[in-house]
């Protein structure tokens, strides 16, 4: 029995002493949640949790609840060695000895992550989201063109108005109309910055974030690596694209970084992001979410079915990390 435990794979089967700590370890494990048995084993189970159903008291929540009725199942995000989290199917399982006294738990984790991202696809809330993406950033295009074709160039013919106006008057006036159009001048900048944000630069994700990159993080070291083999799905792409602007922006304003990096990985059926930068760290900023846009980047991430996270001590930088769904849907 224990050489069968130990050979499964596609399980994570290990056992618990009554106070969560792990005492056994198969190969399932390992794979699944990416320690190996001498780096976990006497470790408490709450590692695998999320921080914040850490502080929630999640874990031993779920042990009380095992040991009362004997057994907890559920589904729900689990964290993984390297930080990353995936959807698994839990159920402990109390164990009692003859003497009906508590002797440990069993633990059986199952990896469902791409069976619920394909489910995910199929479902009509995952088609909605994609017509709304689309209708979104179809209106964002919209608005960027008329800015762009419309009111910079009505403003552009002002300014240029304003200058030759400027040349055939007194110098006590044309101070005045020089003046004027280096308002104009400063309000179409702004304005092609705007066009320039509501319309993702380049043809697809990478390009995109590529020509991002080089546009607004000027002055500061910047890389960009990815092992996506293909451009992921369009919605997915924009859900991505407008969560890295995000973390992007927040580090040009906020961080005093010097520099950035984005890392784009496909993982699990989606695509897995990491923005790190050598900032300032996150200190205060969970306070004040609607001002950098913390509560916007994780309601996209979760929207999509994925995952959003933000960690980073004070002076040590900050990282956001972030998971979505890249499975095309049918349109049928």
């Amino acid at each position: 029995m224990r050489l069968l435990i130990q050979s499964i794979r596609d399980y994570a089967i290990f056992m618990l002493d009554p106070h969560g700590r792990i005492i056994s370890w198969n190969a399932g494990a390992q794979r699944i949640k990416g320690y190996a048995a001498e780096e976990i084993i006497g470790t408490h189970f709450s590692v695998f949790y999320p921080p914040h159903e850490v502080a929630a008291g999640k874990p031993a929540m779920e042990l009380r609840a095992a040991a009362a009725d004997g057994r907890w199942e559920e589904e729900g995000w689990r964290v993984r060695k390297d930080g990353t989290r995936f959807w698994a199917s839990v159920v402990i399982t109390a164990l009692y000895d003859e003497r009906g006294e508590l002797r440990g738990f069993g633990k059986v984790t199952r990896d469902l992550t791409e069976r619920r991202s394909l489910a995910r696809a199929l479902d009509e809330r995952g088609l909605l989201l994609a017509h709304l993406v689309q209708a979104q950033e179809r209106e964002r295009r919209r608005i960027a063109s008329d800015v762009h074709d419309d009111t910079i160039q009505s403003m552009v013919a002002v300014g240029m108005r304003l200058r030759a106006l400027g040349d055939r008057l007194p110098e006590e006036h044309a101070a005045a109309v020089r003046s004027l159009d280096e308002v104009v001048e400063a309000a179409v900048a702004r304005l092609r910055d705007l066009a320039f944000r509501l319309r993702p630069p380049g043809d697809g994700l990478l390009e995109g974030l590529a020509a991002y990159l080089e546009r607004e993080m000027s002055g500061m070291a910047y890389e960009l690596e990815h092992d996506l083999p293909d451009e992921p799905p369009a919605e997915a792409a924009i859900t991505v694209f407008r969560i890295c602007q995000e973390a992007l922006t927040n580090v040009r304003k906020h961080a005093g970084a010097h520099t950035v990096s984005v890392r784009l990985a496909s993982r699990d059926g989606g695509v897995h992001v990491r923005v790190r930068d050598d900032g300032s760290g996150i200190a205060g900023r969970e306070s004040r979410d609607g001002h950098y846009g913390l509560m916007e980047m994780r309601e996209r991430a979760e929207t999509a079915g994925g995952w959003w996270g933000i960690r980073g001590a004070p002076g040590e930088g900050t990282t956001v990390e972030f998971w979505v769904p890249a499975v095309a849907r049918s349109q049928s």
